[in-house]
């Protein structure tokens, strides 16, 4: 009889944990996607610092160096810090010695490979998004989990029942919804660039995580970090960079002009740290919180940053810098609250996220 009194209390006890082990995951998820609001707002804010606007006034607003080498200088200046944020980390937890035996193993090839697609590509069709038409973008690079289970069933066959192509329907209405709000008739060419960029990297982040999830089940999830952030920091600099001044006639002396006086401009410089922390915190918590509480519902908690981002764009630019422009219309928020239900439709099964609770 105490025996089994004993077992029962243990068993309590053990459920409590795992309650608890499993909420902790969904409030990490939630913080992943604050993060990443907090990397929108900063990068942002730092191609709004003065000594970039200095440069930016100074352009035709749909020049090649204006569009896209510009924004390609955040985005790498961004990535590099993030990166360094990485390794200086990875360094305090002794795990260097790891990331170097790495290197050459299957999975880490698979992750670079992953990394090329999602940061180089994505990054800088976000950033670059984000120049040209504001946060008004985010709901659209967010269509990444509907993505990303479209090329799941093309590349692995896996089954898109009912309730994902529910989920895909509402990504798209409210993709829809976004395109009412900013493509009016007096909508500049530059919004419909900022659009169809936002698109690419959803295409790139969705191909990210389809490529990258075998990968990272087995590294290490700093280790996996790291090596990513490291790869986007690196190819976007010296290699982005470069293949984007050849083709718009642009000397690499000026481009890379540009990176140095942004990372020696103070405000700037700040803004790109904090910026590159975000995006390091955003992306680790996102990994950590997808193993505390399922890649699902980790993926639909990191989604409310289509509501998120806009949201601390907002605040951080639109109100305590004092620039006008960063305030949203409604529609767009609805948008962005609608793009939440899709990512959560697509991404939970009720009656596996129910059967989670009861087995707490």
């Amino acid at each position: 009889m105490q025996e089994a009194s004993a077992v029962s209390v243990a068993t309590q006890k053990k459920r409590e944990l795992d309650s608890s082990f499993f909420k902790k995951g969904i409030m990490v998820a939630l913080f992943s996607s604050l993060m990443y609001g907090f990397y929108t707002a900063f990068v942002t804010a730092g191609q709004n610092s003065q000594l970039w606007t200095s440069w930016t006034s100074a352009l035709n607003p749909t020049a090649f160096l204006a569009v896209f080498i510009i924004p390609t200088v955040a985005s790498a200046i961004n990535d590099s810090c993030s990166a360094i944020w990485a390794l200086a980390i990875t360094a305090k937890q002794g795990k260097l010695g790891d990331f170097g035996r790495t290197i050459n193993t299957k999975p880490v090839v698979i992750l670079m490979l992953s990394a090329l697609v999602g940061g180089p590509i994505a990054t800088v069709a976000y950033i670059i998004a984000l120049s040209q038409a504001g946060t008004i973008v985010v709901p659209i690079a967010a269509l990444n989990p509907a993505i990303g289970s479209i090329l799941s069933r093309i590349l692995y066959k896996q089954e898109l029942g009912p309730r994902k192509l529910a989920g895909i329907g509402i990504c798209v209405l409210a993709g829809l919804m976004i395109g009412t709000a900013s493509l009016t008739g007096d909508s500049s060419s530059n919004m419909v660039l900022g659009l169809a960029l936002a698109f690419i990297a959803a295409l790139g982040w969705g191909a990210e995580g389809c490529i990258a999830g075998y990968a990272s089940c087995m590294i290490d999830t700093q280790i996996g970090i790291t090596i990513r952030q490291c790869v986007s920091g690196l190819v976007e600099l010296l290699v982005v960079l470069p293949v984007l001044s050849l083709v718009g006639g642009v000397s690499l002396g000026q481009s890379f002009g540009y990176v140095g006086a942004a990372i020696t401009d103070l405000p700037t410089i700040l803004c790109f740290v904090v910026a590159g922390f975000s995006a390091y915190k955003s992306f680790a918590s996102w990994y950590r919180g997808n193993s505390m509480c399922g890649t699902a519902l980790g993926m639909a908690c990191n989604g409310t940053y289509t509501f998120v981002a806009p949201l601390v764009t907002w605040i951080v630019v639109g109100l305590i810098m004092g620039i006008p422009g960063y305030a949203l219309p409604p529609i767009a928020w609805i948008a962005a609250l609608v793009m939440i239900c899709g990512i959560v439709v697509i991404a939970v099964d009720p009656k596996e996220l129910f059967g989670k609770k009861e087995e707490a």
